[in-house]
């Protein structure tokens, strides 16, 4: 059941805005103003046994694409569990300046101060995807913030931070994620920078962690925050973590993942050196590394990463000469690669199938940023932007915005017998917005066509305009 916190005795000042606030207990407040000088709202998620005589640790959920509140609704469980404040600003977007999303996500995080009694080092960002490259850029300009949750992606950029203030880092991340090698070699540059930080992995059909993964990410950033001084030591959460961590060790080891269970011991020294014993912890570790399984494993890996690497420079050489040149005739290699990474899927081998994955990220990723760098240019490459769309089809079929960007593109260069084709091929993976057909930019001529209308009569039924049968 919802409670309601009303803070009749907490008067928000920001400049000279002030009002009396109604906040929810145990859900989500939506829609709070940040001041009265600026259209500027945020979202707030108290736990349900939030109070006002203590400090409460924060993380701001950082995302750029409009979906803070969704982005947020994913992490309640974890914060209820683990005692974390939540805030979202709503007006972050990936169109603005990263000057302009820092102002914005700085403003929020005032009037989170101003609000409720926060815990003066534990205010923290976590973010999703590009929300988490942001996140974890923004403790190099905001110096509140001690640490950062990224979900599915590395630093934002190296060059800003600042080793003089460092502040811990916490990836999580799929090994079949396309990221999980950028991820993993973060790790050595961090730790040059003498940044703590750590990188929670796992497998999987979801690139998304499940909510007990983010709730061990929270749980070391408390856990930190005692062998810091920031909170007072509790003994025996410390070694309820210790032992909960060491259970999911021993469920790798027991699945033959060895890796994992490396990664997690590794991740476990850097966390409870400061705060106990770990001779028995080091000793294990010892032992898998020395283990022919773990030898086998990370040989396996590291032939794959480098496997990966190189298919990695023909996809981006390729792509560019086939921008650079139009060539069409070079979609049937594209497709010969797809076909190859699906064979690839069906492999035994959990190496194998992780790369397939992290390739196919790539590649999805490097046509998606290639087509909004040319659509974004004052005077646009249409050829080479109908290409890229029609590599998009291939390389992920199942997304409708390629196709539909294609029969827009060749409608408005009169190339109708192209569109016909990707308007059939979007309709066969059963593609049935008939209103979005009819309003698909610069095809004005094309939708009145008969041979338009017969195709969406053969597939939807009820064309709008009347096939004349000659």
């Amino acid at each position: 059941m919802k409670k309601i916190l009303l803070l009749a005795f907490v008067l928000i000042s920001l400049v000279s805005y002030s009002q009396e606030l109604r906040l929810l207990k145990g859900s989500i407040t939506k829609n709070l103003i940040v001041n009265d000088t600026i259209n500027e709202t945020y979202s707030l998620y108290l736990p349900s046994n939030f109070d006002v005589d203590s400090a409460w640790p924060v993380a701001f959920v950082t995302d750029l694409k409009g979906r803070g509140d969704a982005a947020l609704s994913l992490l309640i469980s974890t914060a209820e569990q683990e005692g974390y404040v939540l805030a979202s600003p709503n007006n972050l977007n990936d169109s603005l300046a990263i000057s302009e999303n820092v102002l914005i996500a700085n403003r929020v995080l005032n009037s989170v101060f101003n609000t409720i009694p926060t815990a003066k080092y534990r205010i923290y960002t976590i973010g999703f995807d590009e929300g988490a490259m942001f996140a974890s850029i923004l403790p190099a300009f905001i110096s509140e913030l001690k640490g950062v949750i990224s979900i599915g992606a590395e630093i934002g950029s190296f060059e800003v931070l600042n080793p003089k203030k460092p502040f811990q880092f916490i990836g999580i991340v799929n090994r079949a994620d396309f990221n999980f090698s950028s991820m993993y070699e973060s790790k050595f540059h961090l730790n040059k920078l003498k940044f703590p930080n750590e990188l929670l992995v796992f497998d999987g059909d979801r690139n998304l962690p499940e909510k007990e993964t983010i709730a061990k990410a929270f749980r070391m950033l408390t856990l930190t925050g005692m062998a810091k001084g920031y909170l007072q030591r509790n003994d025996s959460l410390i070694h309820a973590s210790y032992n909960e961590f060491l259970i999911d060790v021993n469920a790798n080891v027991s699945k033959q993942k060895p890796l994992l269970a490396t990664y997690q011991m590794l991740d476990m020294e850097k966390v409870f050196r400061p705060l106990m014993e770990l001779d028995s912890l080091k000793a294990s570790q010892k032992v898998l590394r020395r283990s022919t399984a773990y030898r086998q494993a990370n040989r396996s890996q590291n032939s794959y990463f480098l496997k990966e690497s190189f298919t990695k420079e023909d996809y981006g050489y390729y792509l560019e000469e086939d921008i650079i040149s139009y060539n069409y005739a070079n979609l049937g290699w594209w497709n010969y690669q797809m076909d190859e990474l699906n064979k690839l899927d069906k492999s035994t081998n959990l190496f194998e199938r992780q790369m397939s994955s992290r390739l196919r990220g790539y590649i999805n990723a490097l046509v998606s940023d290639n087509i909004d760098f040319i659509a974004a240019d004052e005077k646009v490459d249409w050829e080479a932007l109908n290409l890229l769309n029609m590599i998009k089809t291939i390389t992920a079929p199942t997304e409708h915005e390629g196709y539909l960007n294609v029969i827009s593109a060749s409608s408005k260069m009169e190339d109708y017998g192209t569109a016909l084709f990707y308007l059939e091929e979007l309709l066969k993976t059963g593609y049935s917005d008939k209103e979005k057909l009819y309003s698909i930019e610069h095809a004005s001529l094309f939708k009145i066509m008969p041979e338009f209308n017969e195709m969406i009569e053969k597939y939807l039924k009820d064309a709008r305009y009347d096939v004349i049968e000659q």
